[in-house]
Formats: C-alpha cells, structure tokens, sequence
C-alpha cells in the first residue's frame, strides 16, 4: 500500500527513472534530431491552442525526456523544463544539447516547482499528456499553476479524458435490452469499454505494476507505480478556484497511445481512437486557462 503522502513521489521517481532510458530510444528521438523543424506529435497536435510562442517565457511541467519541451523552444520560446526525475533530465538535457536548443532542466516535482524555480514567473505553463494522473491533488496542482503564472499568463494542458482514464476493455456477459432498437450496441462476448476504475478524485492512489512502459519493447527496473484520477468537473474547478479564468475546455475523441488494447486504431499522426463508434468516448480534453492583468 502506497499513503497518500511524499511516498508516492519515491515510488514514481523510481519508476519514471527506469522508464527513462527505455523512452529515449522509444520517442521518435532520431526524428526530432535529424530533421531541425521537427515537431512532437503532442506539440503538433496542441499548436492551434498554443499560440505564438516567439519569445516568451514557457516552463514545461513534468517534461520527462523533454520531447515536447525541444519542440516549444523550436516554436521560438525561452523553455524551462521541470520533472522530478533525475534520469529523465539526463536523457532531456543530451536530447537539447544534441539539437543545439538552449533549455534549462530543473529537478523538482510539480508542487515544488515554485520554490525550485526560485519564485520565478512565466508567460505559459505547459503540460503535457499523461501527467495528471500522476498528482494526488488536482487543487494543489492548479494552485501551483497560478504561482508559476505572471499576470496575462496563459495554462495549456492536454491530457487523457477522466472518462477514459477509469475505463478498461471488457467482454460483454449479456444482451442489452436497448439493442432491439439500436442493433450498433455491443453484442453479448464482443469488447467493449467498461467504467470500472475511479472517475473522481480519491484519498489512496491506484497502484500498478507494469513490467513494461507505453513506450519501447524492453522492461523496466522499477514497475511500480500510483495514479490518481480527477473528473473534469474537479479539474475546472481547481482552475476556477485558484484565480485563473478558463478560457477554452475541449474534448477530443483521440489520445497519443492505445490506451485501450484492442479497442483503438491508430491514425496517420499517430492518435489512437475508438475503432468501433469513437464518438461514445472523450479520449482526452485541452484546457486553457489565464491569469487575470488585476
């Protein structure tokens, strides 16, 4: 059992730096480097949300081996990376020395960012997928978004939908009734998605162990992991409730992995949605949110 304390942050730094060397050869690097104007495809895919970025001052929570952070600074942006792994930075920092980028890495976890980045503020906070869930409380999340936020700065995070993130594959065990009159419902012994973990934040954290990541073919050291979902609701609300101003919340009916095996296809840009009737699930979301000039 993992308490919903500072423990998580030793069993998720363990995890993330064994995951680490493995996502290096597993994330497109060689792409990014052999071609200068290269993009991510999760940066690709937030570019009509992001905006100019040409000079402005852009710190890249949880940034991991710093894909998505090379591809911001690409954009023209001043980019500060943050991430609690020692190892993902190692890997992050030669991804931009490599390339020639200029990005600064700072270890910390996400709630302390503000003091390990020495009060410093910042035109954007950017987050990327897959990063929410890793954080035990939505409200501090956002609360540490808001200190990290200059007036006029501006929040973008993309992350995989609540919805999606409680469901699993499943067969299905009966007929449903309603398929009489809408024959498209899953048939009785055919897959199909199932609500079967937390939608709404909780104390004590889900708690895996994976042998292999999303990303690459070889195992990892440390397994072991913890994860917390928050709602949509519960996310808004952090924001609302910090001082931000939201200004965008967006679904998508995709996500960048298949997070349901045997359920998803993937696209031409490398985006995984429902083969069968996308349009009955909320992949991921885009929220933006501002911090108000007074």
């Amino acid at each position: 059992m993992v308490t919903p304390t500072d423990d998580y942050l030793a069993v998720n730094r363990a995890n993330w730096d064994s995951r680490a060397p493995v996502h290096a050869r597993g994330y497109n690097v060689a792409r990014l480097l052999d071609d200068p104007t290269a993009l991510s495809g999760v940066v690709q895919f937030d570019l009509p949300r992001l905006g100019e970025l040409g000079g402005l001052d852009v710190v890249h929570l949880q940034c991991h081996i710093g894909t998505d952070t090379l591809s911001l600074a690409r954009l023209g942006a001043r980019v500060t990376g943050v991430d609690l792994s020692g190892a993902s930075l190692v890997e992050a920092r030669d991804l931009a020395a490599r390339a020639g980028a200029d990005i600064e890495y700072v270890e910390s976890d996400v709630y302390s960012a503000p003091q390990a980045l020495d009060g410093r503020q910042f035109d954007l906070v950017y987050t990327g997928i897959g990063a929410l869930c890793w954080l035990p409380s939505i409200d501090r999340w956002a609360q540490t978004v808001a200190a990290l936020l200059r007036p006029g700065g501006r929040l973008v995070v993309r992350d995989g939908h609540p919805v999606l993130l409680s469901a699993l594959g499943a067969a299905v065990s009966t007929e449903a009734e309603d398929r009489a009159q809408q024959p498209w419902i899953t048939a009785q012994g055919e897959l199909t998605v199932a609500l079967e973990l937390p939608y709404f934040e909780q104390v004590e954290p889900l708690v895996w162990n994976d042998e292999y990541s999303y990303a690459g073919t070889e195992k990892v050291a440390s397994p072991r992991s913890v994860e917390w979902n928050h709602g949509v609701g519960e996310i808004v609300t952090a924001v609302l409730e910090a001082g931000l101003e939201l200004t965008a919340l967006i679904e998508h009916d995709s996500v960048p992995w298949e997070a349901l095996p045997g359920l998803m296809v993937e696209d031409e840009t490398g985006e995984h949605r429902l083969r069968d009737r996308p349009e009955r699930l909320p992949a991921s979301f885009t929220l933006t949110a501002r911090q108000p000039t007074a």
